[in-house]
């Protein structure tokens, strides 16, 4: 790499405003120009993670002769190939291979398993070119390219930011935080950790909605993505207690066994008068039969066994030795996110004025049930409820989609639960959406914190009354409430209650979120920020998870259950 892409590397991007930024990298908000841009990519050169020194496949395979008791075991097995002890000597040569072929195919696996790392990098991306949109392959971005983000885009390289429109990034990869964060253009302190970076957008991480654009500072192995990359490359080999302890073994054991040997030949010579060539055979037919052959073997399967183990629970181990360290662990220190939980917004419960519903299954896919007191309900039977799910499901930017057999999520988490949660309920998204089509939207912001749609709802005579339905945290909706919607009518607006309510759904770790609704004139076709103000009728809450893996909850019992042992 040369010195102006380690200079590039230095700086702060993230505290620096945005006017410095385009200074430093010698651009606009117009872009580079294609000549600058072909210049750019000869000094700095692709926008790709580099591949780390890979050892060939014959020179793995060679590296795992490279063992005392294997070099021992490979002596014996020529001796005894000399002494015509054809057999042994296959025997002896089989286990060496066997021992080889075992540690090749796993560290294959895990090679495999490292490159895929790659994978995260976005194949395409739209920037600006003199001024102009266009769309080039991820390759060929340079620092001081100018990138469009757009809901469902996937970040090229790392930007900073110098125009958002509600602009939320997934950065679970990067940061472990499982709901989408809000960006803005303004610098924050250096000493600022990666996950408060609000005026960056990092490669690999996802925009999930509203709009921005960013200056390129960082490409290939100068992100944060890249460093990554780099360092799972540069790790430094260290011996495991194991291999030292089996290394020391071997040294010992064939200083022991030529000992012995010599001594017999000696011994056989000077004090029995035998011959010097008779002597010479049986020490070392002594000496052979004393080595462990299958003691290299018998480590490696079991190490091996350790390895596919771990496997099985998506951990990826490079070499065979390391699966050891696993077994000295005390502590192990994680985050949250996609390690203790799915990062599979889920909702759990939900509160009407009349009663709570628990909600079961987890997930994107909507298999689940619906129960009052554990006694499973029909949605239908229960309007309140049932208007709730519907509004939650068009007052939504988001979509849950089949596919081979697996649910995905596209847009934000908390969105994509609550379409969960109605189709769980057997409301389909194509169906509500023409029922109750969109004609305006108040998208959500950090700084609102909640989201607002019109819509018109049609009838049979083709005529019929327009809704607008608000969402968002419960202060802020709650807030705009002057009535509360139960089964049996509209009723006069309880703040006490549903601060109670809120509180007791809260201190269960449950994520919080109203929904309100009120009917406008019909004639009214736009929204703007004085219709969502007050007079809306509360529907109800959601309260929502990111449930914990099951083999968590089963590690914190039997962690748990040692405690209270001790």
């Amino acid at each position: 790499m040369n010195g102006k892409t380690k200079e590039t590397d230095r700086k702060n991007w993230h505290a620096m405003p945005v006017d410095e930024a385009f200074e430093k990298l010698g651009s606009s908000q117009e872009g580079l120009s294609e000549k600058d841009a072909s210049e750019r990519l000869e000094t700095y050169g692709p926008n790709a993670l580099e591949k780390g020194k890979k050892q060939g496949p014959v020179r793995r395979f060679l590296r795992q002769f490279h063992n005392v008791l294997i070099y021992v075991l490979l002596v014996a097995a020529l001796v005894t190939f000399m002494l015509q002890e054809y057999v042994d000597s296959v025997v002896i040569f089989g286990v060496c291979i066997v021992n080889a072929v075992i540690g090749f195919i796993q560290e294959g696996k895990a090679e495999q398993s490292m490159e895929k790392i790659r994978n995260m990098l976005a194949p395409q991306a739209t920037v600006l070119r003199g001024g102009r949109k266009t769309t080039i392959e991820a390759a060929d971005i340079v620092p001081g390219d100018v990138v469009v983000l757009n809901a469902g885009d996937k970040v090229p390289a790392d930007l900073r930011l110098f125009r958002t429109n509600d602009l939320q990034m997934e950065e679970a990869a990067l940061t472990g935080e499982s709901v989408p964060v809000s960006k803005n253009i303004y610098e924050v302190d250096e000493d600022t950790a990666m996950g408060d970076r609000s005026g960056m957008a990092f490669s690999g991480t996802l925009a999930t909605y509203g709009q921005g654009r960013g200056v390129v500072v960082g490409t290939g192995t100068s992100t944060e993505i890249g460093r990554i990359s780099a360092m799972l490359s540069e790790v430094e080999s260290i011996t495991t207690p194991l291999i030292r302890q089996i290394t020391k073994f071997g040294h010992y054991l064939t200083v022991v066994i030529l000992g012995f040997a010599a001594l017999t030949f000696l011994f056989g010579i000077i004090a029995r008068g035998y011959a010097p060539a008779d002597m010479f055979f049986a020490a070392v037919g002594l000496a052979v039969a004393a080595i462990p052959e299958g003691l290299p073997a018998i480590m490696t399967i079991t190490l091996a066994i350790g390895v596919q183990r771990m496997a099985k629970r998506n951990a990826i181990i490079r070499r065979l030795p390391a699966v050891e360290t696993l077994g000295s662990v005390t502590t192990i220190c994680s985050d949250k996110t996609g390690t203790l939980t799915k990062n599979e917004m889920t909702v759990q419960s939900l509160r009407t004025p009349d009663r709570r519903i628990d909600v079961t299954g987890t997930g994107y896919a909507p298999k689940g049930d619906f129960s009052i007191d554990e006694e499973t309900i029909d949605i239908r039977e229960y309007p309140t409820l049932e208007k709730m799910l519907r509004f939650g499901l068009v007052c939504n930017d988001a979509a849950v989609n089949e596919k081979d057999g697996q649910w995905a999520l596209e847009g934000a988490p908390t969105e994509g639960a609550l379409v969960t949660a109605a189709m769980k309920a057997g409301l389909d998204p194509d169906t509500e959406n023409e029922t109750l089509p969109r004609e305006d939207s108040i998208p959500f912001s950090s700084d609102k914190k909640f989201m607002a749609t019109l819509h018109s709802e049609r009838n049979d005579q083709g005529g019929g009354r327009k809704i607008i339905i608000l969402k968002g945290a419960p202060e802020k909706v709650l807030d705009r409430c002057s009535k509360q919607e139960s089964d049996g009518g509209d009723a006069e607006f309880d703040r006490e209650f549903w601060d109670k309510q809120g509180e007791t759904i809260a201190k269960m770790g449950k994520r919080l979120l109203a929904i309100a609704a009120r009917e406008v004139d019909g004639d009214k076709n736009d929204l703007d920020e004085k219709d969502v103000e007050d007079g809306f009728t509360l529907l109800g809450l959601f309260g929502i998870i990111d449930p914990p893996r099951e083999e968590a909850i089963s590690a914190a019992a039997v962690l748990i259950g040692e405690c209270v042992s001790v």
